[in-house]
């Protein structure tokens, strides 16, 4: 029996997004740790995990439905998703004109008031289209409300963005002004 592309995917997610100190992982400025380190780490749960190499994270990069992770060298990292103490560099980039936030319907009066806040984690994750905002919003709720973002006016006005992935743009806080409700 081998590690499923999905189990390794999380417990990837969670040594470089959430909690590197358990895997005796030290992530540079910008996230980025040593895959032989990772890759020891994951080895010494034992089992099926001493199997895991650098053709099974590849492997898990290339058949992931979305983007999470990059290999670069001898490097690997999250390109988002962290809750690490400590703050991960990104270099600000253009957005769409348009982004697209999935929540719960009780969270958007709030959001008219606070506009959209990172919370728990390091950054506002906004979607480039409504269909993943509504993926991400149903992990909130059955039915959930889709923001769309003036993400163009944001910028203009100093709001400074950072692309994720593909499908994921990542900001410190959108200003309520520039959240339009939508279902």
């Amino acid at each position: 029996m081998t590690i499923s592309d999905v189990d390794l995917s999380r417990a990837v997610s969670h040594a470089l997004r959430h909690e590197p100190w358990l895997y005796e992982l030290e992530l540079d400025d910008e996230g980025w740790a040593s895959v032989d380190q990772l890759l020891g780490a994951l080895r010494e749960e034992g089992g099926d995990w001493e199997s895991v190499d650098r053709a099974a994270l590849k492997r898990m990069l290339t058949t992931a439905a979305k983007r999470r992770h990059e290999i670069d060298g001898d490097r690997i990292r999250a390109l988002y998703g962290h809750s690490v103490p400590g703050r991960i560099q990104r270099r600000p980039a253009t957005p769409p004109p348009r982004l697209f936030h999935g929540t719960a319907p009780e969270t958007w009066a709030v959001i008219q008031v606070e506009g959209l806040l990172a919370m728990g984690r390091q950054f506002v994750h906004l979607s480039v289209d409504r269909e993943t905002a509504v993926m991400v919003g149903r992990r909130k709720c059955a039915v959930p409300v889709v923001l769309v973002i003036d993400a163009a006016a944001a910028a203009a006005a100093g709001t400074v963005f950072h692309q994720g992935n593909e499908l994921v743009w990542l900001t410190d806080h959108v200003p309520a002004r520039f959240v339009e409700g939508a279902q």
